[in-house]
């Protein structure tokens, strides 16, 4: 990981009050990098940047950053701490509706049980490999 993606990282966490563990976890899983665009997926949209954020986001984020789609598209795909930004404020928003974080990561990628229980588990193996997960800690 780099200096530029730990900061964002850690800045995301705090901004938006999300466990910093976590956001490791799905940047493990998701395994993006600054400028890519991954896809298309089966519904047509594509995954952005070092978190892999959908484009289904976009025109939300574009109408609360007050920008066009595509303005939005090129902040979230190539701007490390505005990806990761969103990224947080996703996991917020899921953590806020669901009161449940372990329910938030699963949303983060399906709400879909076994697609996003699934999704859950692997970012929880990402969090336990870098040793930011006990293992007495789930029990």
């Amino acid at each position: 990981m780099s200096k530029v993606i730990a900061a964002c990282l850690m800045l995301a966490a705090q901004t938006y009050s999300v466990p910093p563990a976590v956001l490791m976890g799905i940047y493990q899983v998701e395994g993006g990098t600054v400028g890519q665009a991954v896809g298309p997926n089966s519904n047509g949209s594509y995954d952005l940047g070092p978190m892999q954020i959908n484009t289904i986001w976009i025109p939300e984020l574009a109408d609360k950053w007050g920008v066009t789609n595509n303005t939005a598209l090129q902040m979230v795909k190539n701007d490390p701490c505005t990806n990761m930004g969103v990224a947080a404020w996703i996991l917020r928003n899921h953590m806020n509706r669901t009161n449940n974080l372990a329910k938030a990561i699963a949303h983060y990628h399906s709400k879909t049980p076994r697609y996003g229980y699934a999704y859950r588990g692997k970012v929880v193996t990402a969090m336990r490999s870098k040793g930011l997960l006990r293992d007495d800690a789930t029990r």
